[in-house]
């Protein structure tokens, strides 16, 4: 087919992006064509026509105006799409035939600018990772605000500790190596909802992305420490080409890169963070019912994603918890301060990403105006520099920059209320700039002259509804209905002919046009020249804007928290590096701001040197989880720097929270409930050290009762005797509770109380033990029939008697338990199975060895049942 040679120029710049839709401009609109246009109008729900492509032949189409187009790219985007952006680099009316057209930018879910796009309170990140045998390399920016990031992790642990580190960035997308097996991409992929996109091998070569990091930053990557890193670094050039290639442009804002080490902070693992629902639930994955849903009254949108950052790092440095907690303290105590600096933040817009539209080049006059509005109450916020007395709040407020220099200049030359286009004029104020002062009279005068001319005309003719009009394709005229054409006068040129009218033009009229289109022409033109020129100054403070917005952030978080303390009753923490937990009245905090007004009933912890290990019974519904989860969850909060829901707590730095809770199958990995569990617990007894908090949730209840018991028994005893870890185990094996025959190991319950077969969850954790699960009780009390719970009364009575659970509850030593757990069984099979699992020593057992023995003993069983034919 021969295609148009406009078609031709789209399908040779669309060759080279055919996985991305192509937006190409025309006139005032962005087309799209064949496959494009049909997926751009089911996503976007537009409008899908057609366009003559050559030979007579119709291709698909589809369009947006330009103006709203952010708009349409960010429902793109929310989708999954990467859009290029291909814009007209010549006017229209000076080009000589096919008007010239290039590719600006290449937007993807990782790269966008656009305000539609983000979400003000949450990054929005691009990572790029490189995975070698020895190590692995990990940066990650946030183009919007300038943040650029380089870590990498060694060592047999580094792959499990990278992807923990994908889990709490949760990238919008994802650069990884061309030559990735689609396997390592599809696991790489399944870890966060996220955009993979396979990049050029070469661009992650220690030559090339030394080359570019040089290019971007100078030496002050070197200076940060990046080059040390031998994998770190070679992601870092990869992101920078990325992002240097699709955005076509130097990004001025992305100018301090640093190193992060996720040894300086708690360490949580992917699970354990959605255990904990920090930032989402594990419902929906929203805000709401979340540690961050209780803590953000943030007034700033990058307060906010401070607060987020905070929340997902805790610190591990005593100094620098203690210098956050004595600024929330001071905050909280004086009331007037804190009202006050939240009425300021309050004003003050995302500085973060506004100076990077400023640096980018895409900021309008509106973004500008922001700045301006932020800076004003700067001086405000200030003066309080007096008032403060704890270290953190005197750097953070003494130093900061008022940027008044910057602030003059906005103010002498932006209006209160520009337009939002740049292109079309009306941004500067009067008195700003002479010329501009001098075009914008000749308009006036020109419009004066119009209608002057318009009542003269009137005059002269006698032709009472003339009127002087303008379009952009004719410019001005005089028209003339055509009951009044006899008395148009002969130095009337005709310009255009309508059904009802002709329109005019006289020599002077043109002469006048020129002079009047001139002058707006050169207006817009100079306006836009003199507010780039605003803009560029602006960008030239970029630095002092972006220390600006962090130590801004920084005291929102910190306003925050006090708030946060204020509302929910919170006190300090008392934080050391001592191996003590010890809480008074603790309170989960999600859960009590649910419930009513004095519904939740706090829990004492104690957990020190001699009692390292709680072995927790009690029935279903009891409370366990939350009680275990509050603990974790007031530890994370002291040790970002917040107060914690307690009446006292003082807490021992914890390294790192694990948490083992609840049953879920990996079909599409192919793992059942049990062996995701028992993967999590092999990554628990592999990571976990002294300093750790593990969190165990009825651990082998995804296996038969004696494999069950099996495994949490010699769970509890490795936890206890090799890692020595602050631990919570909670379990309805009431076989276990004789393990407080070990030192450190205290067994405790959630009391109920029973009456009438009913029971009524007290919901206090109390030291001692219990011997039933009340499964039957949990089971009314969720409403199943009468009639299905006085059958399984009785079928628990007759396995009770059968199985002679009375007399083995009173069993206290391992070796005569196990022998009347044999004395039970009366098929001769388990009885040989109970033999083996007594002659193992479970202290000598790794979890690699106890699943091979199990997969052994299922196989066995199964061949001896088959052969049976039972």
């Amino acid at each position: 087919m021969v295609y148009t040679p406009m078609m031709q120029q789209y399908l040779k710049i669309k060759q080279n992006y055919q996985n991305h839709i192509l937006m190409f401009r025309m006139g005032d609109f962005y087309e799209m064509f064949f496959d494009d246009a049909l997926q751009a109008s089911r996503d976007l729900e537009i409008a899908l026509t057609a366009r003559d492509g050559g030979g007579g032949k119709k291709v698909p189409m589809c369009g947006v105006p330009h103006h709203a187009a952010q708009s349409y790219i960010a429902r793109l985007i929310a989708k999954g799409r990467r859009v290029v952006i291909c814009e007209q680099t010549e006017d229209p009316r000076q080009a000589k035939g096919l008007v010239k057209r290039e590719v600006t930018r290449i937007v993807t879910p990782g790269t966008v600018m656009e305000g539609q796009c983000l979400d003000d309170k949450k990054n929005n990140y691009l990572v790029a990772v490189l995975i070698e045998e020895r190590g692995c390399g990990l940066a990650f920016s946030d183009i919007s605000t300038g943040l650029f990031r380089v870590t990498q992790f060694n060592g047999d642990n580094a792959f499990h500790e990278l992807a923990d580190e994908l889990y709490r960035l949760q990238p919008a997308e994802l650069l990884l190596p061309r030559s990735y097996n689609g396997d390592l991409a599809e696991r790489m992929a399944g870890m966060a909802n996220m955009l993979i996109t396979a990049i050029d091998d070469h661009l992650f070569n220690p030559e090339s992305s030394g080359n570019i990091l040089d290019r971007q930053f100078g030496e002050s990557w070197r200076q940060a420490g990046i080059d040390r890193l031998i994998f770190g670094s070679r992601a870092a050039g990869a992101i920078l080409f990325y992002l240097l290639d699709t955005q076509k442009r130097s990004l001025e804002q992305i100018n301090s890169p640093q190193i992060y080490n996720t040894n300086q902070f708690m360490k949580i693992d992917a699970v354990s963070r959605r255990n904990l629902e920090l930032t989402g639930s594990i419902k929906d994955g929203m805000r709401w019912g979340t540690l961050i849903w209780v803590l953000d009254y943030t007034c700033t949108a990058m307060g906010g994603r401070l607060l987020k950052q905070w929340i997902e790092q805790p610190l591990l440095d005593v100094v620098l918890i203690n210098k956050r907690l004595d600024a929330v303290e001071e905050l909280l105590n004086d009331l007037i301060m804190r009202t006050q600096i939240k009425e300021a933040l309050k004003q003050v817009y995302d500085l973060e990403r506004l100076a990077g539209r400023v640096a980018y080049g895409s900021a309008n006059a509106r973004d500008l105006l922001a700045l301006r509005k932020s800076f004003d109450v700067l001086p405000v916020i200030k003066k309080l520099s007096n008032d403060v007395n704890v270290e953190l709040l005197i750097d953070l407020i003494g130093c900061l920059d008022d940027m008044s220099n910057i602030n003059e200049l906005l103010h002498k030359a932006l209006i209160d209320n520009p337009p939002m286009q740049i292109k079309d004029g009306g941004i500067l104020k009067p008195g700003y700039n002479p010329e501009v002062d001098s075009l914008r009279a000749a308009g006036s005068n020109g419009k004066d002259w119009l209608a002057r001319l318009e009542s003269e005309e009137r005059e002269k003719t006698g032709i009472k509804s003339l009127k002087v009009g303008y379009n952009k394709i004719f410019g001005y005229y005089l028209e003339v209905t055509k009951a009044n054409l006899s008395q148009v006068p002969d130095y009337y040129i005709r310009k255009q002919t309508l059904v009802n009218a002709e329109r005019f033009i006289t020599n002077q009229l043109k002469e006048y046009e020129d002079m009047i289109i001139g002058a707006q022409d050169r207006l817009m033109q100079l306006e836009f020249e003199l507010f780039s020129e605003i803009r560029q100054n602006v960008a030239g403070e970029l630095h002092r804007i972006q220390n600006t917005a962090r130590n801004l952030a920084v005291l929102d978080v910190l306003i925050s928290l006090a708030e946060a303390a204020e509302r929910a009753n919170l006190v300090r923490p008392i934080v050391n590096t001592d191996k003590k937990i010890v809480i008074s009245d603790g309170r989960h905090p999600v859960v009590e701001r649910v419930l009513n007004a004095g519904d939740f009933v706090p829990n004492d912890t104690y957990m020190g040197e001699n009692s390292t290990l709680i072995l927790l019974t009690g029935p279903n519904m009891a409370g366990k989880s939350t009680y275990m989860r509050q603990v974790a969850l007031i530890i994370l909060m002291a040790q970002m720097g917040s107060f914690v829901p307690a009446a006292k707590a003082e807490i021992g730095v914890t390294d790192y929270i694990f948490t083992r809770i609840g049953a879920a199958d990996d079909l599409a990995g192919g793992r059942s409930t049990f062996m995701v569990e028992m993967s999590e617990c092999r990554d628990i007894v592999n990571n976990a050290t002294r300093n750790s908090l593990i969190i165990m949730d009825e651990v082998g209840r995804g296996t038969s009762t004696y494999d069950g018991i099996s495994i949490a028994r010699a769970l509890v005893e490795y936890i206890h005797n090799n890692i020595g870890a602050r631990t919570l185990f909670s379990t309805h094996y009431h076989e276990l509770t004789d393990l407080d025959a070990l030192s450190g190991v205290v067994n405790c319950t959630i009391s109920v109380h029973e009456e009438n077969d009913e029971i009524i969850f007290l919901r206090k954790v109390l030291q001692g033990k219990v011997d039933k699960s009340y499964g039957i009780q949990v089971a009314r009390l969720a409403g199943l029939p009468e009639e299905v719970l006085s059958r399984a009364q009785d079928v628990l009575h007759q396995m009770e008697k059968r199985s002679g659970v009375a007399e083995y509850q009173g069993k206290k030593d391992d070796a005569a338990a196990a022998g009347s757990i044999t004395d039970r069984c009366a098929d001769a099979r388990e009885k040989s199975l109970l033999r083996e699992i007594a002659k193992i020593n479970v202290m000598q057992l790794t979890p690699l060895e106890a699943l091979n023995l199990l997969y052994h003993w299922t196989e066995k069983i199964k061949n001896e049942v088959e052969a049976g034919g039972n």
